[in-house]
């Protein structure tokens, strides 16, 4: 089982400017692809299918960010149309809502971004014998305690009883057409929240959506 990370937003707290104008996101959201290995080429075909599609060069790192209105449909459905055909691929979301965290938990928030993969993560994998974690280098924002592999390897033994094995792989989105698959995904969800958009809203139901700290209420 292969697992890619990634995430769009920011782990700043400065709520009192307008978010790309001194302002932090007021939403966090990760991204989580999970699937097997032999079903990793999949989420890579639509990549390749779209730059094919839209005439971009292979060496260009598109984001999510840059999409425009007929790319992001065109992905939606292909992505759609992968986990409805193969029920093993999942892809899970999880988003804070970050001005109902608490003060003492923004004093760390590299624990936060450990803890919101951990919600997202180990219900979907605990039963696995090994994982391979495969997050974007960009997002690995563990400067806390334990790194997130100890982290996350730690909470499957004790927590979860799993006998489970955890390792980690780190590739740069560039060199990885599935980052940039779960990229574009983040990139949906968060806009979702951050900007109300709808992009998203044909995808939802066919991935996992979870929340954090939305209405003040911790619980997923």
């Amino acid at each position: 089982m292969i697992v890619y990370i990634d995430e769009s937003g920011d782990l700043g707290w400065t709520f009192d400017k307008p978010y790309g104008k001194g302002g932090s996101s007021r939403y966090l959201t990760i991204a989580i692809l999970i699937t097997p290995n032999d079903k990793s080429f999949l989420p890579k075909k639509i990549i390749r299918d779209f730059y094919k599609k839209y005439k971009i060069s292979p060496k260009k790192e598109v984001k999510g960010t840059e999409l425009s209105s007929d790319q992001k449909q065109y992905l939606v459905q292909r992505i759609i149309d992968l986990l409805d055909k193969n029920p093993e691929i999942k892809i899970v979301t999880i988003t804070t809502q970050k001005a109902n965290v608490q003060d003492h938990i923004r004093t760390d928030s590299n624990k936060l971004y450990n803890y919101m993969i951990r919600l997202a993560l180990l219900d979907e994998i605990y039963g696995e014998d090994s994982v391979t974690l495969m997050p974007d280098p960009r997002s690995i924002k563990v400067k806390s305690g334990n790194s997130l592999l100890d982290y996350l390897q730690t909470e499957l033994w004790f927590e979860y009883n799993s006998s489970t094995n955890l390792d980690q792989k780190v590739v740069s989105s560039e060199n990885s057409l599935n980052l940039k698959f779960v990229d574009i995904i983040s990139n949906l969800i968060w806009r979702k929240f951050e900007k109300a958009t709808t992009e998203a809203d044909l995808l939802i139901p066919h991935i996992k959506v979870k929340r954090l700290f939305f209405n003040s209420q911790k619980s997923v």
